[in-house]
């Protein structure tokens, strides 16, 4: 008996499709393994730590990333080594007139009526939480108060004169760097629309700040802030503010007058009766 032979090419053909089709199964099962977190390129790692950085730091005490919350609130801003803000003639002025003027309501606080940013320092100590995003280059401050962002990079220098002049901001023009474990922010280019406080201290819009932002410990953080106007002030003056870790809060919209979260909770808040 004569059996039929396949042609030579045929046999190579049936043999290059099984060996594409295993390929292709190989390729989905390999896939499949990879979404499942049992493929060999997949690590098991332990879940994300709420609130917890999106990069390693180089260091446990250069990881600032998470939701903090202030340790006490007060509506005059209260400087390093106590007494009043160092006022000079012109500034004292001002500060009279601007309380005034808020007492009779012909000056309107705009960071509470419209949502416009509180500026620097005044943003340091508002009694809503805010987060810190650490990313290469770069360290984002969301603030829930008010929707305000901060976005201060690490890479960069300060913007000229010129172009601080030109463009002054709400929270000025910052840039940061680091000193050991302690985080430096350097900002300038402010407007002149802002407070330094909710009582009305006012600035000029030659003020220029420096921030020393370091861990306390793993759940505090502390912001000590040195503010220099020589249109305004006698000499420069320095105001600290302190947080608390909150891997448990999560951020919530913000709408200027309508009910919001229970702040009651944070020193030195009045809640209205």
């Amino acid at each position: 008996m004569v059996r039929n032979k396949w042609p030579t090419n045929a046999r190579r053909q049936l043999v290059r499709c099984a060996w594409l089709v295993s390929v292709a199964l190989l390729a989905v099962t390999s896939a499949d393994a990879q979404r499942a977190g049992g493929g060999r390129g997949q690590q098991d790692g332990p879940p994300p730590t709420p609130g917890g950085p999106i990069y390693t730091p180089p260091s446990q005490a250069m990881n600032i990333s998470g939701v903090w919350w202030t340790q006490s609130y007060s509506p005059k801003i209260q400087i390093m080594g106590g007494g009043d803000l160092p006022y000079n003639e012109k500034g004292k002025s001002q500060y009279a007139s601007n309380m005034a003027a808020l007492k009779d309501a012909t000056l309107k606080d705009e960071a509470r009526r419209v949502c416009v940013p509180d500026g620097l320092p005044r943003i340091l100590g508002n009694p809503y939480p805010f987060q810190l995003i650490q990313t290469p280059g770069r360290v984002t401050f969301v603030y829930e108060l008010n929707h305000v962002i901060r976005p201060i990079p690490l890479d960069k220098p300060q913007q000229s004169a010129e172009e601080l002049e030109v463009a002054p901001h709400y929270s000025g023009h910052s840039v940061a760097h680091w000193n050991g474990e302690t985080l430096v922010i350097e900002s300038a280019g402010f407007n002149e629309k802002t407070f330094l406080d909710a009582t009305g201290a006012p600035h000029s819009d030659a003020m220029t700040t420096v921030e020393q932002l370091k861990k306390v410990d793993d759940k505090t953080l502390e912001d000590v802030i040195t503010v220099t106007d020589a249109a305004m002030f006698t000499r420069p003056w320095s105001a600290r503010f302190a947080y608390d870790l909150h891997p448990e809060v999560r951020l919530e919209d913000y709408v200027c007058g309508e009910k919001h979260r229970d702040i009651s909770m944070v020193k030195g808040v009045v809640v209205p009766k």
